[in-house]
């Protein structure tokens, strides 16, 4: 069959073609794209005297998905050599939809129903709407399609658009349609802003041009011309109600690439409200009106480009619509993109970091240039409520504009440097927020931050004060950072900004999460956590040297990033910035110390024992004096809290009140306040007190039948219970007491059994089948023979066992401890990690510690965590004839440290390096088996 005259689509007017406007750069040349003459030529050819829609369909389906599949493919070969050409892609996807709409309306008005003489009411343009419209489409974006009619749709117009439908879902495009009026547009755009949003951004793809024409005029003169403001202050809503469904963060770890905060929705956004109060499609010329600085259209223009060549990557590394950049695909995604390994840091790390600093751009020039559109739209509040709403007085230099803090004079602000830092004061001191064109001046003008202003005197006070002054200083330093004013100010603070730790332990990258610990420092300080954190608001209210303490936790990450340790090199920066910022040489000195061992003090309390005496010595000797104990204390609280939303529990809290708790009392009395022999003798008392009930003959053989580990090990609460398990027990009886510890945000579970060889182990390998995580566990052997074991368990989301649970965790453990259930075997199915968390990596490191513990060698094992892992260790370790007596387990998110207290089977330490050697080959052996075995 010879096809119809190219280029018109239904040659019943020259109005009526498809759209022929040149086509714009693409990722390769169009031809080798679509080669729409071609395929239109053998479409006609092999349709010939085909009759029915169902054989009409089968070949044009045929034809168009053969045409569109090599086109895609010639498109990500293309986009795979120059992976950060998306506007080129997107435009050549666009060009894709455009020619396969246009070849499907020209069969079915020219093949299927085909009207020579059609009249004025049977006319149809075909137009593509929304991000289609625009021109911009991911390898998987929706196709958004309007079918226009001047009047209401006929038999024929409905026959056209069904056939087209059929042909398009047969092709598995993902087609959004509205069949309309001009009059129907008009009516629905000025109900519902989502309907005119969409209609914003028509473009006319074929059929009846100037029914198409007439849209766009009437859209423009009878909807979109004097509502302006209604639409900004909409299109302003909306984006909020987003960010706040999609977590209210820029820094969201796993962050959606469309909707997210800071994401390509927020620069449509502000898109569309331009377009719509300028009447402009091309932002380029929102330059010369002057509603974007040069640099602002650079930034919109960079942040578009790499935002959408993150979503086009992830689109086809799915295989689908995907949108949410998970932690598995933002490494596939950096590896397409480019990013490396280099300076101590992986590709994904730098990859992410350059996501959320374009992220962080685009919040910032969003929120700056809505603010100052929507205080343009804004109309003038009634007189009344302007005589009875009275503006803050403000300083010299400044004024109240729409409810903002503004700068009255540009060039007097400018001729002061330090007015920089001063507007930011000015803005907590009256509660007021800046203005946009205050913050574009600032960001216009950062080059004046230099290193005099730095070591001014009035700016160091500036600088301290917006940290301890006015209450809330995360305030001031989240505003500052936002616009570059923090970096500008400390530069060493410039690498840290959107730097994002690739793991499942932190919530936020390294400066949000600096911000979040002076906020949570901030907080305890107004005592608005008293009952929750009791120690670290008896500290501050007693007082600390609050210069140091912020300065310290605002500097205590700030060597992240680099190959080398981040506490060293950040003491070591801090030597050089803590002087810039006014302190003191011993001010300066104990921000040095505290950076340096910001860490020790939550290690000590997570993956050391406490209740052995050595560790609180050690620490002590780590620490030297109440001063810095106090601050370590509240700084480290601040620095665990800032992590994230759900790191913080009582079970951390508990080990950090013990560990500060007894380090004080140590520095106060010293070590013999907390020797084994007054632990022990204190411990016993206690005991007595609660078992006054008991007989004396029976008091006594508990009291005796324990060794002195036992003693100092456990609190009272345990040895009762234990007391109770052992009353009259019988050497074929296993007891077990599951009660919940709500003070520490676990579950404990007490076990009394005769001993034997492996016991730790099992109950280990019994725990895990019911999906309890241990946090602690304590093993002991009385004189007769009988073994006490108490685990502290937490469910999988960190908390302690619902009552409701607390049967079925009995009955497994009963089960697999009768040998009923083999623990190896069972675990397998259970032992597994998710596929979007594989993509973490956790070097394994074991260590030997002889000096920790009087008694015991700490074998410390650093790895990647998974269901398995502590039975796995544990086994290992009793195959090798080594009595496990305590177990401290310290989990950060996908990484876990298992410090293990062990002793040969002659009760020595592992003294020799050969035996170590053997010890550690079989424990990354047994870590490998299992990694291997999650994976599957």
């Amino acid at each position: 069959m010879t096809p119809p005259p190219a280029p018109s689509a239904v040659p019943v007017s020259e109005e009526t073609s498809p759209d022929t406007t040149p086509t714009p750069d693409l990722i390769a040349p169009p031809d080798e794209i679509f080669d729409r003459g071609r395929v239109r030529e053998r479409l006609w050819e092999d349709l010939g005297d085909a009759t029915g829609e169902r054989a009409v369909r089968e070949i044009v389906v045929r034809h168009l998905s053969a045409a569109r599949d090599a086109g895609r493919d010639r498109i990500a070969e293309a986009f795979r050599t120059s992976p950060f050409k998306s506007p080129e892609v997107t435009r050549a996807y666009t060009y894709i939809t455009d020619c396969l709409i246009a070849l499907t309306f020209e069969v079915a008005t020219e093949k299927l129903h085909r009207m020579p003489n059609p009249t004025e009411g049977q006319r149809i343009a075909v137009m593509a709407v929304g991000g289609y419209g625009r021109g911009e489409m991911a390898p998987f974006s929706d196709v958004d399609l309007l079918f226009l009619t001047p009047y209401k749709i006929t038999g024929w117009a409905e026959s056209v658009i069904e056939s087209m439908l059929y042909v398009l879902w047969d092709l598995k495009l993902k087609v959004g349609h509205a069949s309309r009026t001009v009059k129907d547009c008009l009516r629905l755009g000025a109900e519902d802003y989502t309907i005119r949003t969409a209609m914003l951004e028509c473009r006319y793809l074929t059929g009846h041009r100037a029914l198409a024409h007439e849209l766009e005029e009437r859209l423009r003169s009878d909807l979109f011309e004097g509502t302006e403001a209604d639409f900004v202050q909409a299109k302003l809503e909306e984006r909020e109600s987003r960010h706040e469904k999609q977590g209210g963060q820029r820094y969201v770890v796993e962050p959606n690439v469309k909707e997210g905060k800071g994401g390509l929705r927020d620069l449509q956004s502000l898109y569309w409200i331009l377009k719509y109060v300028h009447h402009t499609d091309n932002p380029e010329e929102l330059v010369a009106k002057g509603v974007f600085r040069p640099e602002e259209y650079r930034t919109f223009r960079e942040a578009q480009a790499f935002l959408w060549a993150v979503r086009c990557h992830l689109h086809l590394l799915a295989g689908r619509g995907m949108e949410n950049l998970t932690f598995d695909m933002q490494v596939e995604v950096a590896e397409r993109m480019g990013f490396s390994d280099r300076g101590g840091r992986r590709g994904v790390e730098i990859f992410m970091q350059t996501y959320f600093r374009h992220a962080v751009a685009v919040g910032d020039l969003t929120r700056i240039v809505l603010t100052s559109l929507e205080a343009d739209q804004k109309k003038e509040a009634p007189l009344l409520v302007r005589l009875f709403t009275r503006a803050p007085k403000v300083r010299s230099g400044y004024q109240v504009t729409n409810g903002r803090l503004a700068i009255a004079n540009d060039a007097t602000f400018l001729s002061d440097k330090i007015n920089i830092l001063r507007i930011y004061e000015e803005a907590l001191r009256t509660g007021l927020l800046i203005h946009p064109d205050a913050m574009r001046l600032i960001q216009a003008n950062l080059h004046l931050i230099d290193e005099d202003m730095r070591r001014s005197k009035e700016a160091q006070r500036i600088f301290l004060d917006l940290m301890l002054k006015h209450g809330n200083p995360d305030r001031a330093l989240r505003r500052m950072n936002e616009l570059g004013v923090l970096s500008a100010f400390i530069p060493e603070f410039e690498p840290i900004v959107a730097m994002m730790q690739f793991n499942m332990y932190h919530s936020y990258t390294v400066d949000e999460h600096t911000i979040q610990c002076i906020w949570h420092l901030s907080e305890i300080e107004q005592e608005n956590l008293v009952e929750e954190l009791p120690v670290a608001s008896t500290i501050l209210r007693e007082g600390v040297n609050r210069r140091v303490l912020y300065v310290a936790l605002l500097l205590h990450d700030i060597g992240k990033g680099r190959d080398e340790d981040h506490s060293v090199l950040g003491a070591k920066i801090a030597r050089v910035v803590a002087p810039r910022l006014g302190l003191n040489k011993a001010e300066c000195a104990t921000v040095e110390w505290l950076i340096r061992h910001h860490l020790l003090m939550s290690d000590m309390a997570q993956k050391r024992d406490i209740a052995d005496p050595r560790t609180v010595r050690d620490f002590a000797k780590a620490v030297q004096t109440k001063e810095r104990l106090d601050l370590l204390c509240v700084l480290t609280v601040c620095d665990i809290r800032g992590v994230g939303p759900n790191v913080w529990n009582n079970w951390k809290a508990a080990l950090l009140r013990a560990l500060y708790r007894q380090t004080h009392r140590v520095l106060e009395d010293g070590m013999e306040a907390i020797t084994r022999e007054n632990r022990s003798v204190e411990a016993k008392k206690l005991l007595r007190e609660r078992l006054d009930h008991w007989d004396k003959k029976d008091l006594r053989a508990e009291t005796s039948r324990h060794y002195e580990t036992y003693w100092q090990g456990l609190h009272v609460t345990a040895h009762v219970v234990f007391a109770e398990l052992l009353k009259d027990i019988g050497t074929d009886e296993i007891r077990i007491d599951i009660h919940p510890d709500e003070d520490r945000d676990a579950t404990r579970v007490c076990f009394a059994l005769v001993d034997h060889p492996g016991i730790f182990a099992r109950l280990a390998g019994a725990l895990a089948l019911v999906g309890a995580n241990v946090v602690d566990a304590r093993t002991y052997t009385s004189k007769d023979g009988f073994a006490t074991a108490v685990f502290w368990v937490q469910d999988s989301e960190g908390h302690p066992y619902e009552a409701a649970r607390l049967p079925r965790l009995r009955s497994m453990i009963d089960k697999t401890l009768k040998g009923e259930v083999v623990a190896r075997e069972a675990i397998k199915s259970k032992d597994k990690i998710k596929k979007r968390e594989r993509a973490f990596k956790v070097a394994t490191s074991i260590t030997f510690d002889n000096d920790g513990s009087e008694i015991y060698t700490i074998i410390e094992v650093d790895t990647r965590d998974r269901p398995g892992l502590l039975y796995d260790l544990a086994r290992t370790l009793s195959e090798s004839n080594i009595y496990i007596a305590s177990a401290v387990i310290a989990t950060y998110g996908e990484q876990v440290v298992d410090s293990f207290y062990v002793k040969d089977m002659f009760g020595l330490k592992f003294y020799t390096p050969s035996k170590q050697k053997v010890i550690e080959r079989r424990l990354r052996q047994a870590i490998e088996d299992g990694a291997r075995r999650a994976a599957e």
